[in-house]
């Protein structure tokens, strides 16, 4: 016979055990929320550390855009050909009318050789009706020659000469249409592309897929321009000739000299934006089309020169930076803990702060420092 107890005890005892474990999992649990509100996570957000102008602090716009040439062309051919040769690539520079291309010209030459033809035929036939002329005069003041023979000789003569201007005209339209087969530069400037190559079809429009409109496309690289959208509510800000400071994305440590061209005249309805052109005062090969630009509006009366030789600096937003234990400490942000960055800080800019040793451009700190943030909290980045 068993000698264990009655079925009832043995449930009991397993009711009591799952209980146990279910408290202490509740215990555990209620433990783990304690600590969580007892170290909560500090909502922060992140700045990037850059290099900033000192003429930031006389800035009263700033305005994103890109570098357009003034005078671009898009150079084709007037004439329909097969393109025989081509003399630039990319990059070429090219004077007002050289020739940068040129069509088939053999019927073109053809026409031009028979207009010339006809031209020497009629003028050997104008000797011969002024002669006529001449001597149907002298014989009609004679009385040895009638009127109408008179006048059928001045008729004809008329007709050579007619037949001169016809011939004439019909040399300059082949000639005109042999210099359109010469595609010359219209100003001074850069290639920019090219869009055609030798064998195949140039079309003044293109009329399929297999011909080509233009040939290259160049631009006045001394035209250059940038060219801002400014919301229509800060257009009250801009002025023209007002100075500006432009910098490039591509080299975001140059700086130019700039001022305001012109202010078209009109808005953009889509984008509630009124168009800028922001001329440069000087600059170098490295500025080129189509390169994004960031232009800063200075405050009027602002020496756009002395402050464009000012070098630019790194900085960081004033209130990135705090005094802790005679310190000035910047905090970074690493696996959501806040990480402390003692810095050697500088000039004060506006609301920069310049960094003369501690970070390095494109660090990411936080950009608002109070009490709750300190070395090692937790953190939560917006």
């Amino acid at each position: 016979m068993s000698e264990s107890g009655p079925p009832g005890s043995s449930r009991k005892r397993l009711v009591r055990i799952g209980t146990l474990v279910v408290a202490l999992i509740l215990v555990a649990a209620a433990a783990l929320i304690g600590i969580r509100s007892l170290d909560p996570a500090v909502d922060v957000k992140l700045v990037t550390v850059s290099f900033t102008s000192p003429s930031q602090v006389n800035a009263v716009l700033t305005a994103s855009g890109y570098v357009v040439a003034q005078r671009k062309a898009a150079v084709a051919s007037k004439g329909t050909g097969r393109l025989e040769y081509l003399g630039v690539v990319e990059g070429d520079r090219v004077k007002k009318g050289a020739v940068i291309a040129k069509l088939e010209d053999d019927d073109i030459k053809a026409s031009l050789d028979q207009a010339k033809a006809n031209l020497r035929l009629t003028e050997a036939e104008l000797k011969d009706a002024s002669q006529t002329l001449y001597r149907q005069k002298t014989l009609l003041e004679k009385g040895l020659s009638t009127q109408a023979e008179f006048d059928a000789a001045e008729a004809r003569h008329q007709r050579v000469l007619a037949g001169i201007e016809v011939a004439q005209a019909s040399v300059a339209v082949a000639e005109v249409a042999l210099e359109n087969t010469l595609i010359r530069a219209p100003f001074d400037g850069t290639v920019l592309t090219k869009n055609a190559d030798v064998g195949e079809i140039v079309a003044p429009f293109a009329a399929s897929a297999s011909s080509r409109a233009a040939v290259v496309t160049i631009a006045d690289m001394s035209s250059l321009q940038v060219e801002a959208d400014v919301s229509e509510s800060n257009i009250e800000r801009i002025a023209i000739a007002q100075e500006c400071e432009i910098t490039l994305d591509a080299y975001p440590e140059r700086r130019y000299q700039g001022f305001v061209s012109k202010i078209v005249p009109t808005a953009d309805r889509a984008k509630a934006t009124v168009l800028v052109k922001v001329g440069f005062r000087s600059y170098d090969a490295r500025v080129l089309p189509e390169m994004s630009a960031k232009v800063l509006f200075l405050t009027k009366g602002t020496e756009a020169q002395s402050s464009a030789s000012a070098a630019p600096v790194l900085a960081v937003p004033l209130s990135a930076l705090v005094e802790r234990n005679g310190r000035t400490v910047a905090y970074g942000v690493k696996d959501n803990r806040a990480i402390e960055i003692p810095v050697v800080a500088g000039k004060t800019l506006g609301g920069f702060r310049e960094i003369a040793s501690g970070l390095s451009r494109g660090d990411r700190v936080i950009g608002t420092v109070d009490e709750r943030v300190t070395d090692g909290v937790k953190v939560k980045i917006e």
